[in-house]
């Protein structure tokens, strides 16, 4: 089924993101979408949780920073694939079985073949059909672009889900 604006409500979504390269993107997401969403964020793990300990981690991504969220939103700049947390947090959201949603970011680079670096638990899940694939352009120029592409994401079929990927251990 395919939403459209009409049809929303004002949903919590988890932003993922690479805090490094990538903040202004999200502080401009907040401002521009908190009529129309909720939005939590991280506040970077590897500064929040001191631990060496990945099931512990793991626990509390979904128990902190996942809990109450329907969807996720990956914001996809040039340096996000690289993240460990990032691909941690995707993990996380597809085992509870949350909506998810790239955006590409400016920042991100285009490839040969119209390729992207992008996270690889994300792009198995953009190729299964699980997840919309957004640019963050279009956001600016149509915020229900956004809004669209989460309530599609929750409506996807759960079956689509491919989470069969090892977490990734290190950044790289």
């Amino acid at each position: 089924m395919i939403y459209s604006s009409a049809d929303q409500v004002r949903r919590n979504v988890f932003v993922s993101y690479h805090h490094g390269g990538d903040q202004a993107y999200y502080d401009n997401l907040s401002e521009a979408m908190h009529d129309r969403l909720r939005l939590f964020t991280d506040n970077s793990l590897e500064r929040s949780i001191d631990s060496s300990n990945h099931d512990y981690i793991m626990r509390c991504i979904r128990e902190r920073h996942l809990l109450g969220s329907s969807c996720t939103i990956v914001l996809c700049g040039e340096n996000t694939w690289r993240r460990k947390y990032v691909d941690w947090e995707i993990y996380a959201s597809l085992v509870q079985k949350m909506g998810l949603v790239g955006v590409w970011l400016p920042t991100l680079p285009l490839q040969p073949n119209n390729g992207t670096y992008k996270p690889a638990r994300l792009q198995d899940n953009i190729d299964s059909n699980y997840t919309p694939w957004i640019s963050w352009n279009d956001i600016v120029t149509n915020p229900t672009v956004l809004t669209d592409a989460i309530e599609n994401a929750n409506a996807a079929s759960k079956s689509l889900i491919d989470n069969s990927r090892a977490r990734m251990e290190r950044n790289l």
